[in-house]
């Protein structure tokens, strides 16, 4: 967890809105742009083709000591000795997927509301959540409604886990994500839709070190 807790930025995969780039060359420009917790998410690819995707990301991210998270499949993630794995609250319950996990690999869990929240953290099983969409996005299908900023701003005063900003996260609205509190942010489309993704992450990191909060 030493990279999640040391980390602002928490880096996802989005094939489909990458401009024409493969999963392999956006990790490959984040790791350069110094992003080092980076969640695999894929839905429609063959399990031999993430597979295989996975076990190159892998390569690079243990190489550059890159936290390298899987999104959804517990199969992937224990194929490729993935760092960890975040699920969601319709995935395997989170005791299932600490015990077939293991103790020493990391565990997310995504929650949309106080009440999921405070079941996440009273689990003592995750050893982080997501907190989101704070807004609306199109980069999940079954994302939602975005939630707006409140909950933000109820899971930085009142949950003790750390946790991940994300949904519709973009430079405009950044700000207003630090200074409810938000430590680490998920940014999806913000990175992967760049030409030059190491100047965007330059440009984020600008916005969060000048922000308040």
């Amino acid at each position: 967890m030493n990279n999640f807790l040391n980390s602002k930025i928490y880096g996802l995969t989005a094939e489909s809105l990458s401009k024409g780039k493969t999963n392999l060359q956006v990790v490959s420009e984040m790791i350069a742009a110094g992003i080092k917790v980076i969640q695999y998410r894929e839905k429609e690819k063959s399990f031999k083709a993430m597979y295989e995707e996975c076990l190159a990301i892998r390569k690079l991210t243990k190489e550059a000591q890159v936290t390298f998270i899987i999104n959804d499949r517990l199969d992937l993630a224990l194929a490729v000795d993935a760092d960890g794995l975040h699920i969601g609250q319709d995935d395997l319950p989170i005791t299932i997927a600490r015990k077939l996990l293991g103790k020493d690999k990391i565990l997310g869990l995504s929650t949309h509301s106080p009440q999921e929240a405070h079941l996440a953290e009273d689990s003592n099983i995750v050893d982080y959540i997501g907190v989101g969409p704070i807004f609306d996005t199109a980069t999940k299908k079954d994302a939602g409604k975005g939630l707006g900023l409140d909950f933000l701003n109820y899971v930085s005063n009142n949950i003790k886990i750390p946790f991940v900003a994300i949904g519709g996260i973009k430079k405009h609205n950044l700000t207003e994500v630090k200074k409810r509190g938000a430590r680490i942010i998920a940014l999806v489309t913000e990175i992967v839709g760049e030409q030059d993704i190491k100047q965007r992450v330059d440009e984020i990191r600008a916005i969060l070190h000048n922000s308040n909060g």
